[in-house]
């Protein structure tokens, strides 16, 4: 468990250092985890070593939360001042969440479609 532990958390490191050198607007824990899913890939055998122990992190995922929890508890007030903006920030985004994710799935249907070639309609 401690090596998957450190494993984990040596990624996290990584994600961070490479987002300090290069200023990238991507949180360092992102990158660390995508740096961790391309060694992953490059060694599927290492998955096994920190599959239980990532096992049991998710089952404890909501844990996760309470810190959250407890920041907008203590930000209530800001968070009241500020709702309108707020809320326009969520339905904004979460409309063109859902447009990306649309025309995604238009532009994956028709390459399907041309990938396939034209059907027998019979």
């Amino acid at each position: 468990m401690i090596p998957a532990l450190a494993t984990l958390l040596v990624f996290q490191l990584l994600g961070e250092v490479a987002v300090r050198l290069t200023g990238a607007p991507v949180p360092g824990p992102v990158v660390g985890l995508a740096l961790l899913l391309l060694a992953l890939l490059l060694r599927p055998s290492a998955l096994e070593a920190i599959k239980p122990t990532t096992q049991g992190l998710l089952q404890h995922l909501s844990l996760l939360f309470v810190p959250a929890g407890v920041g907008v508890m203590q930000h209530l007030q800001r968070l009241g001042d500020e709702a309108l903006a707020l809320g326009v920030a969520l339905v904004v985004s979460t409309l063109l969440g859902l447009l990306a994710t649309a025309f995604t799935l238009l532009a994956l249907m028709r390459w399907q479609a041309r990938r396939e070639g034209p059907r027998d309609g019979g």
